[in-house]
């Protein structure tokens, strides 16, 4: 599968995310959400720089609403995202 020059709905989580517009929730619901660009990716977790400086989130904890170039949302679990962002290409998506 050759990758997209710019990320849609469909291949997200097979894109790269550095420079995309976000908005952060917790699922516990406890902590504040927080909105920003993703300035870096580790395995387990998103960087986001916010207005209040740049905050580390971890992928398990958070649901990621990534807003695209052409202006539409999408909605990701954290859990999806999990892993290496070099290793995210190799993953299976399946499709419920």
């Amino acid at each position: 599968m050759q990758l997209h020059a710019e990320p849609t709905a469909k291949n997200i989580i097979r894109h790269e995310l550095l420079g995309l517009s976000v908005d952060v929730e917790w699922k516990n619901g406890k902590q504040q959400k927080c909105s920003g660009v993703v300035v870096g990716e580790s395995r387990n977790m998103l960087s986001v720089q916010s207005s209040k400086g740049k905050r580390f989130f971890p992928k398990a904890a958070c649901i990621f609403s990534f807003r695209l170039p052409d202006c539409s949302c999408v909605k990701v679990d954290g859990v999806v995202l999990i892993g290496r962002p070099e290793d995210r290409l190799k993953k299976v998506v399946r499709k419920w």
